[in-house]
């Protein structure tokens, strides 16, 4: 069981930074996959994956950033913050993710207060 956070100010602070990358992350890999992709094998068309591709991995290392920010701050286990980190590798799994980080950490700074 993780333990509490003592200061809910700087967790949540580091909790929006998380949430907005998680998004733009997810964002950027479902259009390089949904549509970059299709684009390129089957159109012939690489410019959706030329200009995306890089955007997103640059983006995702950012996410990976912010997410050892925020398990830092939570003192999450280090299987807990990989798993998290790996939800920005799959389309769609990192709204999934940070769902349910969103969800753990407000239950976290709501039993503190």
């Amino acid at each position: 069981m993780a333990t509490r956070t003592t200061d809910a100010a700087p967790v949540t602070a580091a909790l929006n930074r998380y949430r907005v990358i998680a998004y733009v992350v997810g964002v950027f890999l479902v259009v390089l996959v949904c549509v970059g992709m299709p684009l390129k094998y089957l159109a012939g068309e690489p410019i959706v994956v030329t200009i995306v591709g890089p955007m997103h991995g640059f983006l995702y290392m950012v996410y990976l950033a912010l997410t050892a920010d925020l398990a830092r701050r939570v003192k999450w286990p280090l299987i807990r913050m990989v798993l998290v980190m790996l939800a920005g590798t799959v389309p769609f799994v990192s709204f999934i993710a940070e769902r349910s980080v969103t969800k753990e950490i407000h239950e976290r700074t709501a039993s503190v207060s």
